[in-house]
């Protein structure tokens, strides 16, 4: 059967916070029985937007990594509260607002902090993919059909062809190490679970254009060429020790638990 996917492309979101606003003008005051409870006006965040700032002055940057309910295969809030919360044939994971009265477990469960409580109406909430809407004539939920950037697009589709897209656009989810499979992928999520080793390249005093430079210990990532200004950044890296080679040079070993701006480097 078709399931009903989004996907979020972490390059291009700059925190417009166009899908939050969406969001909440959907749901605050509107409640959409049976599928949801009206949403606070305050304290409720069913698309959060989560920040991060990677490097060091100057070479530093934001990114950001928008953050609904992630509609898992195998949910654990329906783990923990099997008859208040539904997995539906398409994919879409809903919370019963009547029948999760009360069942604070429902929002203890989410390991993503997608599930909130609203302690007015003493229920767990989030978002539901505005499964009210796509059961009506709309082609998307509120959050896509508001992004000017294009971050998030939407999908209804055989399994087997959005595995495709998956293999082609290299979707990721996010805490893969969770082992949840959900209906919410990423594109370019480096950009925000991983980090960059960035510098400048000097020769004979003058920013060195067109210098390879690389890591030795990711050998999967590309050689990178310096820039007008001798700049590079090498990004996708986990935490750990690495060489930097810089001309088939190589120049130093850095440890990083975290994106680093290493700096000048002559040669």
């Amino acid at each position: 059967m078709k399931q009903r996917y989004i996907v979020i492309d972490v390059e291009y979101c700059s925190d417009c916070n166009n899908c939050f606003i969406a969001c909440k003008d959907e749901f605050v005051m509107n409640p959409w029985p049976p599928y949801s409870e009206e949403q606070p006006r305050h304290g409720h965040r069913w698309m959060n937007i989560m920040r991060k700032e990677r490097g060091q002055f100057p070479r530093v940057e934001a990114r950001y990594l928008p953050m609904p309910c992630q509609h898992c295969v195998d949910a654990p809030c329906a783990n923990a509260a099997p008859d208040a919360v539904t997995i539906r044939e398409d994919g879409i994971v809903l919370i019963d607002p009547v029948k999760a009265k009360g069942n604070k477990q429902i929002s203890e469960s989410c390991p993503y902090g997608a599930v909130y409580w609203n302690d007015e109406q003493d229920i767990p909430q989030k978002c539901t993919m505005c499964a009210h809407l796509l059961d009506g004539d709309w082609e998307m939920p509120r959050c896509v059909h508001s992004c000017p950037t294009d971050v998030l697009q939407y999908y209804y589709l055989e399994p087997e062809d959005f595995e495709k897209i998956i293999a082609n656009e290299k979707l990721e989810v996010f805490l893969p190490e969770l082992g949840l499979k959900t209906h919410v992928y990423y594109k370019n999520l480096y950009l925000y679970a991983k980090s960059f080793i960035a510098g400048c390249v000097l020769k004979n005093g003058d920013c060195a254009e067109d210098i390879a430079v690389s890591v030795k210990e990711k050998a999967e990532a590309s050689v990178q060429k310096t820039n007008f200004f001798g700049e590079f950044k090498i990004d996708g890296l986990d935490p750990g020790e690495y060489t930097v080679v810089v001309d088939g040079k190589e120049i130093k070993k850095v440890t990083i638990d975290a994106s680093m701006n290493i700096g000048v480097i002559e040669i």
